[in-house]
């Protein structure tokens, strides 16, 4: 078995933040969210990993490197215009070969890995094998009509879904699915869809398998996806300390302080996470908070929140919730008169205030 992991595309639901980094850099309880696919695959026994990236950047080689500090060798493959799912997987043709292998989207996250998908696929025999996942909204995705326990068509982005079913972002194919992506033709949207390869198989002959998802599985494609995963990923943590709280402190349910970090006189109430040399003083940092490294939080309040490395929160008299702050983001009490909200904001940016 190989692994492919997509990291391309634009990230545009989730600008401001892509304006700057990768949507797939974007840290899920301060560990990139790209990380969590390739230790996925390496937690399978998966050591030969290809990962798709934007031609014109080199910003996920230079994050992730060659694999080695996960036990795996990595294979980047430069897409120059993104062109849909399964233009992505007929460029990594010549990196399979005849070999099977698992398609994860790097931007997708799953409780429990995907050791159980691959043995259930291997076991199967199918030519290519679907994860589903029960959604709210499955005009969002490509959705699967099943009859008598069978797939037997697969449409993308339906505007009346046939099923309450989502073709979650990890597949499993053989070489056959290289016949499917090069057959098919461009979407009314331009793209070639991975939900017409998998409807080419149907209409072929090839056995299409699925299993159901039982945990939980999140597409991060929006901030509120993102906020989602966060929550779900920090509510699996084991706790631990490994930084500097005073006795006025207090850590409740399942904290992580990671190294060099400094609680002050301030309210940890978790699942939450600290990252590398915060100063937290004088605060509270509430549930599903994730603060990242080298973070300054002074007299302020923070809940079910992404704050990533260098931010600075100062004497803010109102609890931040629900929010997404970059790097170096500051927000501060304003000073003199007279009292007004004074902002600094990128484009697509969102602020709500009271």
């Amino acid at each position: 078995m190989k692994a492919l992991i997509a990291s391309g595309g634009r990230g545009t639901r989730l600008r401001p933040i892509t304006h700057t980094r990768n949507k797939h850099l974007i840290p899920i309880a301060n560990k990139p969210i790209l990380h969590y696919a390739i230790e996925a695959a390496a937690m399978a026994g998966i050591t030969d990993i290809a990962i798709v990236i934007n031609a014109d950047s080199d910003e996920v080689p230079n994050a992730i490197g060659d694999g080695s500090r996960w036990g795996v060798r990595i294979t980047y493959i430069p897409q120059v215009t993104p062109g849909g799912l399964a233009q992505v997987v007929a460029l990594a043709e010549s990196f399979v070969g005849k070999d099977k292998f698992i398609f994860y989207l790097g931007d997708n996250m799953v409780v429990g890995g995907v050791q159980r998908f691959v043995d259930e696929f291997l076991k199967s025999g199918c030519n290519c094998f679907l994860t589903l996942s029960r959604v709210k909204d499955p005009e969002r995705f490509g959705v699967p009509e099943i009859r008598d326990g069978r797939i037997v068509s697969v449409e993308e982005k339906p505007k009346h879904p046939r099923s309450s079913y989502a073709v979650a972002g990890i597949y499993l194919y053989d070489h056959h699915i290289f016949e499917a992506v090069k057959a098919i033709t461009p979407s009314a949207r331009g793209e070639l869809e991975i939900s017409d390869a998998h409807q080419y198989l149907l209409d072929k002959g090839y056995t299409v398998g699925f299993t159901e998802i039982t945990g939980w599985w999140k597409d991060t494609g929006k901030p509120t996806d993102l906020l989602e995963a966060n929550r779900l990923v920090l509510d699996n943590m084991t706790p631990s300390n490994d930084g500097d709280v005073d006795e006025r402190s207090t850590l409740a349910g399942k904290v992580v302080v990671q190294k060099g970090a400094r609680i002050v006189n301030s309210v940890i109430r978790g699942p939450a996470i600290i990252g590398e040399g915060c100063v937290i003083e004088d605060s509270y940092i509430g549930p599903f908070s994730s603060i990242g490294s080298n973070t300054i939080v002074r007299r302020s309040e923070v809940e079910y929140s992404i704050i990533l490395r260098d931010c600075k929160i100062l004497n803010v008299g109102i609890r931040l919730e629900g929010s997404i702050l970059g790097n170096d983001v500051e927000i501060v009490e304003a000073v003199g008169k007279p009292l007004v909200h004074r902002f600094m904001i990128g484009d697509q940016s969102r602020v709500e205030v009271v």
